[in-house]
């Protein structure tokens, strides 16, 4: 099923053949055992994606906020307190997950583009009281990238427990669940994510993964804040998915399962610089175009970037003119909305639909009356894909 236009924006991602015959498969029965023993391996390959084999696991139908739902309803009770470090409009919409849990929230924020600063962080946890504190590793809004390596060790040597979201970044950069921060405690606790970005399947999963600290705190709870999103009722199905306690996604399942697959072949560390070049590659290419990065270089994520407009180049009529040529971007939200787009390079893309993009950019901005050298902007491009 080839993709008719070319899919760059924050997630969804392009699909590829592969896991789009996957999902095309004959519908089997949700306890079947041979769709239990598919999933049981699409599960374990999952934790392996995090390093977490000492930890759980939990694939069920939904979205990206559904997932942040799972991991604040198994982890904090309602009167608790949680730190919301947001980056962005996805860190934000954690405020709202937590009110409708009743749990206390707090936000720590920063200007657009720019990372909450860390002394801010540790004065706040200082304070005390904080359950646990939610991080978004990319905010999709943003571009802006949360530095794990200062992060992690703060809260969780401040007593909270440290859960990230990673859905626009599972799967393309680092998220180890094994790793010591410094010390054996300094572990991320919880990773969150959803289907439809790194990970290249179709929207339509969401994804949390449990490490012990964030296991303990759920047995620690009366209750969850949730029916469907209980863990408790979810633990056995995970274990064993032949049986039930909702209706399995069963070409959802088959799809992810390819899609996880897919990034086993690649291998993490491989997959990993491959992003790292990506992101590099096409913010140095386009800056050659006049459009600026919003994050600084340290802080810019190898997922998705936003790019800033020179000024007189209009943003609706730009986005148009690449949407004519099958080319699709999304704009940039909030404050900065009609300032830039903003454009996902992360998952399955193919070398050669960046190439194709760089190219349709700078046509349609000399369409527009700029300069927009696209052989230039392409060997930029390769030299930091290819390095």
């Amino acid at each position: 099923m080839p993709n008719k236009e070319l899919l760059l924006i924050p997630g969804p991602t392009p699909v590829t053949d592969e896991v789009y015959a996957a999902l095309g498969r004959e519908t089997m029965a949700h306890t079947d055992t041979r769709l239990a023993a598919l999933f049981k391996e699409a599960l374990n390959l999952t934790k392996e994606i995090f390093r977490a084999r000492d930890g759980e696991a939990y694939v069920v139908a939904g979205s990206g906020t559904l997932a942040m739902e799972m991991a604040l309803a198994n982890t904090v009770a309602q009167g608790e307190k949680l730190l919301v470090i947001s980056h962005g409009y996805f860190g934000d919409r954690f405020l709202g997950v937590a009110a409708a849990l009743g749990i206390q929230a707090e936000k720590l924020g920063a200007p657009p583009g720019e990372p909450v600063p860390t002394a801010a962080v540790e004065a706040r946890l200082r304070d005390g009281g904080f359950k646990a504190v939610a991080v978004t590793h990319v905010d999709t809004s943003t571009g802006v990238m949360a530095d794990l390596a200062t992060l992690v060790p703060i809260v969780k040597n401040n007593g909270a427990l440290f859960l990230l979201d990673g859905v626009c970044a599972a799967a393309a950069m680092e998220e180890d669940m094994s790793r010591a921060y410094g010390a054996p405690e300094c572990r991320i606790d919880l990773v969150l994510t959803a289907s439809q970005k790194a990970i290249g399947a179709p929207p339509g999963l969401a994804i949390t993964v449990f490490g012990p600290a964030a296991l303990r705190a759920r047995a620690a709870l009366p209750r969850a804040g949730s029916y469907y999103c209980d863990i408790a009722n979810w633990r056995d199905i995970m274990r064993e998915p032949s049986k039930y306690f909702a209706t399995h996604p069963v070409n959802m399942i088959y799809a992810y399962h390819a899609a996880m697959k897919i990034i086993e072949r690649e291998g993490l560390a491989a997959r990993f610089a491959r992003h790292a070049g990506i992101g590099d590659g096409m913010r140095a290419a386009l800056a050659l175009y006049g459009l600026s990065s919003l994050p600084a270089p340290e802080n810019a994520a190898p997922t998705l970037s936003c790019f800033l407009y020179p000024a007189g180049l209009e943003d609706v009529s730009f986005r148009a003119g690449l949407k004519e040529k099958k080319l699709i971007v999304a704009g940039l939200l909030g404050d900065l909305s009609g300032k830039g787009f903003r454009m996902g390079h992360m998952g399955n893309t193919r070398e050669d639909e960046f190439l194709l993009a760089i190219r349709l950019i700078g046509e349609t901005m000399a369409e527009f009356g700029f300069d927009a050298d696209s052989e230039a902007a392409c060997r930029v491009f390769l030299s930091h894909y290819n390095r």
